[in-house]
Formats: C-alpha cells, sequence, structure tokens
C-alpha cells in the first residue's frame, strides 16, 4: 500500500473558517518567503471551492507588490468568459491589500491551447522558483489541476520524472480545452495545500487514500502519494 504518511488532514466545521485558516498559513508562508527573498510565488486553483479563501487572503497585510501570483490551470478562454479561473482570480484574489500583486495568467489569446503552449511556458519559465504555495483543489471525479480522467495528456502530466511544465489537456469531463502545470512542475514547491469542501468530497478523498475500488486510479491520488513534498489537506464539510 502507497505511503501516505505525508498527508496531513485538518478539518473544520464549516467554509469560513476553514477560509480564514488557509489563507492565514498561506499569507504567512509568503511572509517568510519575503523576509528570506524579498519576492514571493503563489499558484491557485479556480472552481467554487477556494472563494471565500481568495475573499480572505486578499485582505492579508504583506508586501503583495512583490508577491507573484499563477494559476494551476486554466480553462481555454479569455478573463471575460465568466468560466475563466483568471477572472476568479482578479475578481476577488487581486482585490484590497492583495491588488498589488503582479498575475501571470496562462490563457494566451491562442486559438488552442497547443498554440499558445510555447507562450505560457515561457511566462511560467520565468518565474522565480519554487514556489511558496501551490493550493489545489478537487473535482467530483478526483481530477485536480487539469489532470482528468481520460486526458490526451494525463500520463504526462502526472510522471514525477517528466520534463515539460505546461501542457494542453483534452478530456471529456473537461469542458473546454485547457492547460495545465505538471504534477512534477507543481511539487517544486514550499508547501502544498488541498482545498476540499463537502461530505460527497470528503467520502472521496477518503477512498482515494484508502484506494478503494475506482477512486485508486483517481489523478488525485497522483499529488498524495508523492514523497517530495508534504500534502497539508484542508477540509470542510
Amino acid at each position: 500500500m502507497p505511503n501516505l504518511s505525508n498527508v496531513t488532514t485538518h478539518s473544520f466545521t464549516d467554509g469560513h473558517t476553514q477560509a480564514v485558516a488557509l489563507a492565514g498559513q498561506v499569507a504567512a508562508q509568503l511572509r517568510a518567503a519575503l523576509a528570506e527573498r524579498g519576492h514571493a510565488l503563489l499558484a491557485v486553483s479556480g472552481g467554487s471551492t477556494p472563494k471565500e479563501f481568495f475573499a480572505c487572503l486578499s485582505r492579508e497585510p504583506l508586501d503583495w507588490a512583490k508577491v507573484q501570483v499563477t494559476l494551476v490551470d486554466e480553462r481555454w478562454v479569455p478573463d471575460s468568459d465568466e468560466r475563466s479561473n483568471a477572472q476568479l482570480v482578479k475578481s476577488l484574489l487581486l482585490q484590497h491589500a492583495a491588488s498589488a500583486a503582479q498575475f501571470v495568467p496562462l490563457y494566451t489569446g491562442a486559438a488552442t491551447p497547443e498554440e499558445g503552449l510555447a507562450e505560457a511556458t515561457a511566462r511560467i519559465g520565468a518565474l522565480p522558483l519554487p514556489f511558496d504555495a501551490v493550493v489545489l483543489g478537487m473535482g467530483d471525479d478526483g481530477h485536480t489541476a487539469s489532470f482528468f480522467p481520460g486526458g490526451d495528456h494525463l500520463a504526462e502530466a502526472l510522471d514525477l520524472d517528466g520534463r515539460t511544465p505546461v501542457l494542453p489537456m483534452h478530456a471529456p469531463g473537461a469542458g473546454e480545452p485547457r492547460i495545465t502545470l505538471s504534477l512534477p512542475f507543481l511539487l517544486n514547491t514550499r508547501a502544498l495545500y488541498l482545498l476540499v469542501a463537502g461530505e460527497k468530497k470528503g467520502d472521496l478523498l477518503a477512498d482515494v487514500r484508502l484506494g478503494l475500488d475506482a477512486a485508486k486510479n483517481y489523478p488525485i491520488r497522483a499529488v498524495l502519494i508523492q514523497q517530495r513534498v508534504p500534502v497539508a489537506v484542508y477540509w470542510c464539510p
């Protein structure tokens, strides 16, 4: 059975308490980076779950002008589209104190993620790695980032020996074409968080950790069983 000793779960009674706790922890990571190196780097996920976390983090007092924020993955749509992760980040995280942060988007305006891949890769390649914090989420199908079951580049994205930082992704459950940072690239971080909400996802995560039935093949499991970076799960019902 894979070793899951590097996974720690923090449980909360409600979403607000969860969001406040994670925002405080991520802000502490960013402050430590600013004190040590004079700059900080954060990668976040989209979806509905991180909305309150973004709102809380946006008000954390730190030198946001020296912080770069990018996305774990993106739907291949412009930021004027309501399904854009960039729009979500701009409207909820890059507000208040955090409005001074520099945002590095993945979407380039090219017709397809394949056509925009070189530019997106160049943007990501210019980031001052490692990340100070990466915040992942999880879908009902066990995906995280754009690591979707049945994805055309899933195996490459999850390959811990892979050298490709950014990949396009098309999958039956993904809706739009996507672009995503690869797992080995995301694991180049000082702190890794998994933000999960809802009883259904809590049960799914338990099945994934135990490797039960179909859950043993869900992409999120690759994050939980890797041994490079400890995973802090923040969960609420």
